[in-house]
């Protein structure tokens, strides 16, 4: 059987151990610029991981998380931890005219999550040494979510990073 190009979330071709872990409709949505995948960030995040997969499938997933770190966040790896989870940093770079944190937090952080979160869907687990960086963008989004998001949609946001720190601890 030739292997079918799939685009976007979509739990009916998903991996069964995914929906077991994670059966929240807002994962699956693509329309919900909330959700891990209905961003373009995390659409198009999905989408790179997948063609990295599929050019490199017995490459250790950890290389693409690092792949997506250093082109999207224009930094090393190494540099991308718990230093990075600082709500007093977050709050001085979200202030700086010249820091874009649009895209040096939100768009980073959610390439990583649905860089790593695509893993799952994929294939059914997320590879230990892909879970720290994931973890990083999940703290580091619970921060810039409080103090971006509108009041309306913020204690959502922030409930939806404890549902996916929740299921990468399982997975």
């Amino acid at each position: 059987m030739e292997h079918e190009e799939v685009y976007g979330i979509d739990q009916e071709r998903a991996h069964p151990r995914a929906i077991e872990l994670i059966p929240d409709e807002f994962f699956w949505d693509s329309t919900d610029e909330f959700a891990p995948f209905g961003a373009d960030e995390g659409d198009i995040a999905l989408a790179e991981y997948r063609d990295w997969r599929r050019d490199n499938p017995d490459a250790p997933a950890v290389e693409c998380i690092e792949w997506t770190i250093e082109s999207v966040g224009d930094m090393d790896a190494a540099d991308y931890n718990n230093s990075l989870v600082d709500r007093y940093l977050i709050r001085r770079q979200m202030r700086d005219e010249q820091f874009n944190d649009y895209r040096f937090i939100f768009t980073l952080d959610i390439s990583v999550i649905a860089t790593g979160f695509g893993q799952l869907v994929d294939e059914g687990k997320i590879d230990p040494e892909c879970k720290p960086y994931i973890q990083t963008a999940i703290n580091r989004q619970r921060i810039w979510g409080e103090m971006s998001i509108s009041e309306e949609y913020r204690d959502e946001y922030v409930d939806r990073m404890d549902v996916l720190e929740k299921v990468l601890k399982e997975a």
